[in-house]
């Protein structure tokens, strides 16, 4: 038996210990999603993936694998949760290798909650640094999966001075048109974010493409700009 299953059974244990159903259903019904939720907030999460790295080491790249992908399969979404929490915590595995890990998980991930930090954090850094990855957000781009969609936006979240606007604003043109929030609004964040790194050039796309731009993209783009002239 791999020694992550019983690394798996050790966090859904400490995670039942601290269950709270008031907490849970709150959770649930703010997130408006059917999978249910142990009601354990994030410090006492984060709290539980320690004890367990103190229970079982992480000693190679098949294990980081099979224990994101173990839990991300559980039950409750804190052991989604923690999927994502061991998928950053173990640097040194979150390699091109793993890749395949991450995009299995986005297209199962069935809201933002997931969606964001994966796109964000585990799929944009390894875009970032291996360039020929952004075939795959190429391909998210038409997807019927809206959260494919979203994610194509969002993995360029974090790329500052590195980011490729030319692939970034040909796929907001792209889906610019649709009438999804998530998407308007992930076309906003990025824009808005990278307007740190180049606002004059973020505020010139937006105005030049304002007819195409819904409101809220707007809005969300020229937010930093506008306060900062204010």
């Amino acid at each position: 038996m791999s020694l992550m299953i019983p690394m798996v059974i050790f966090m859904q244990q400490r995670l039942a210990e601290r269950a709270n159903k008031s907490d849970a259903a709150a959770m649930q019904a703010y997130m408006k999603i059917a999978q249910p939720f142990y009601g354990v907030k994030s410090p006492e999460r984060k709290e539980v993936f320690k004890l367990a790295r103190a229970h079982t080491e992480v000693n190679n790249v098949e294990n980081y694998r099979r224990l994101v992908l173990w839990l991300w399969s559980g039950v409750y979404r804190e052991e989604q949760y923690l999927a994502m929490d061991v998928a950053e915590y173990y640097k040194k595995f979150r390699t091109i290798e793993v890749f395949g890990v991450y995009e299995e998980m986005l297209k199962t991930a069935d809201n933002w909650d997931t969606v964001d930090k994966i796109a964000s954090n585990l799929v944009g850094k390894l875009v970032q640094e291996h360039r020929e990855l952004e075939a795959k957000l190429i391909e998210w781009r038409t997807s019927d999966n809206m959260w494919l969609r979203r994610a194509s936006l969002l993995a360029h979240l974090k790329h500052k001075g590195d980011t490729n606007f030319a692939l970034l604003s040909e796929t907001i043109l792209m889906l610019a048109h649709e009438k999804e929030f998530f998407i308007q609004k992930a076309i906003g964040w990025v824009l808005r974010e990278y307007s740190k790194t180049e606002p004059e050039l973020v505020s010139a796309f937006t105005k030049q493409h304002s007819q195409l731009l819904a409101p809220l993209s707007q809005r969300e783009a020229m937010r930093i700009m506008i306060k900062t002239s204010c």
